[in-house]
């Protein structure tokens, strides 16, 4: 595989390089997350702007066509600032159901105004006894007169308060067959619960009570609702590795500069080799974490084996998964008691790296997802 970057993604990269420099240094973003919606509007417009919000979306909706492997750079960016704009949540994820599940006419009324930045997308798809990413939808949408109605709530939608249009998963009532529903979050009966995380992004439990949509408010019924749904997971889990590749070297490289202008007994810790050593260790599971998130990427944009495309993802989010663990609480060691206090980026980093290690299912989950996408080709 040809890890060497493209001139495109060099471009990007150092578009948003220059970005993050002017406009999201750390002091800005702890000043974003102590906002009250949890995000900055004019990063946002900056993002689209840049045409950073179609970069994953097709071209004949506004977007640039690009796939995971042309995101990398840009989830890479992501994870290094700790940018907390939802483009993953959005473009990632929701306006990708549309993208792929939808009709050309619901793809040509949504995508643009996602391109553009004046439409923001969520995924309301947990509920209450969720397991992992895992989730029997008992969301049922009763048939009644010009359209729909539905009632309950979704878990951890993120970002669901900042977002103009929800993607909701639900079942048929006339024939139990999942499907996608666009549901307007201003829609009478819509209500948010919004949380902080652990990481300081944002999510909120949504509540619909008796939540009327029109009949065409299905996405494409032709389509396979749960196959969407696995594809869209998949691609945006390979794009959180890719997040978390970022995120690894930016702890990385605040442990080397600690190690290098802390001092004890008159020298710099960095030259206590048992330390170095340990700094080594980080740096080969940035270097496989890597590896890895590419291999993820490349599988959901160009693999066309289903169960094959699974289990490279699968296997790439556990080794991922093991990196943030490893880095993020070794990187916080060697900082010392200074290593979680919130002056420090790195203490914002270790959270970031706990989250993604467990984000669309953790180590167990993928492991097991492995293994049964092993026993069943090998059957």
């Amino acid at each position: 595989m040809n890890f060497a970057s493209t001139e495109e993604q060099e471009l990007i990269a150092a578009a948003l390089a220059r970005f993050v420099e002017r406009d999201y240094a750390f002091d800005q973003r702890q000043a974003i997350v102590s906002s009250a919606d949890g995000y900055s509007a004019a990063v946002w417009r900056t993002m689209a702007d840049l045409g950073l919000l179609g970069l994953a979306l097709p071209t004949d909706c506004g977007g640039l066509g690009g796939g995971a492997v042309e995101s990398m750079s840009l989830m890479d960016a992501i994870g290094s600032a700790l940018i907390v704009e939802p483009w993953l949540a959005c473009t990632g994820v929701a306006a990708q159901l549309v993208a792929r599940g939808g009709t050309n006419a619901q793809r040509r009324r949504i995508l643009p105004s996602v391109v553009d930045g004046t439409l923001k997308l969520a995924f309301a798809h947990l509920e209450a006894d969720a397991a992992q990413c895992v989730t029997p939808v008992k969301m049922h949408a009763q048939r009644v007169e010009g359209g729909y109605a539905i009632s309950g709530v979704k878990r951890a939608v993120p970002y669901g308060a900042a977002s103009d249009l929800l993607v909701v998963s639900a079942c048929r009532n006339e024939t139990g067959a999942l499907g996608l529903l666009l549901v307007p979050a201003t829609a009478p009966g819509v209500a948010f619960r919004a949380v902080r995380m652990l990481d300081g992004t944002r999510a909120a439990d949504v509540s619909f009570d008796r939540v009327r949509v029109p009949g065409d408010a299905w996405l494409d019924a032709a389509s396979d609702a749960p196959s969407v749904i696995d594809e869209v997971t998949d691609f945006a889990t390979a794009l959180l590795c890719a997040e978390a590749v970022g995120a690894i070297r930016s702890a990385n490289d605040d442990t080397l500069e600690y190690l290098k202008t802390r001092r004890q007994f008159g020298v710099p810790i960095g030259s206590f080799q048992a330390l170095q050593h340990r700094m080594v260790d980080l740096v080969i599971e940035y270097e496989q974490a890597k590896s890895m998130a590419a291999l993820a990427c490349s599988a959901v944009d160009g693999e066309r084996g289903v169960r094959t495309r699974a289990r490279k993802v699968s296997a790439a989010k556990v080794r991922v998964s093991e990196a943030c663990r490893r880095v993020s609480q070794e990187s916080v060691q060697l900082h010392g008691g200074m290593g979680m206090s919130d002056e420090l980026k790195i203490s914002h980093t270790f959270r970031r790296l706990t989250a993604i290690a467990q984000q669309f299912g953790g180590v167990d989950h993928h492991l097991e997802r492995f293994s049964e996408l092993s026993r069943t080709n090998a059957t």
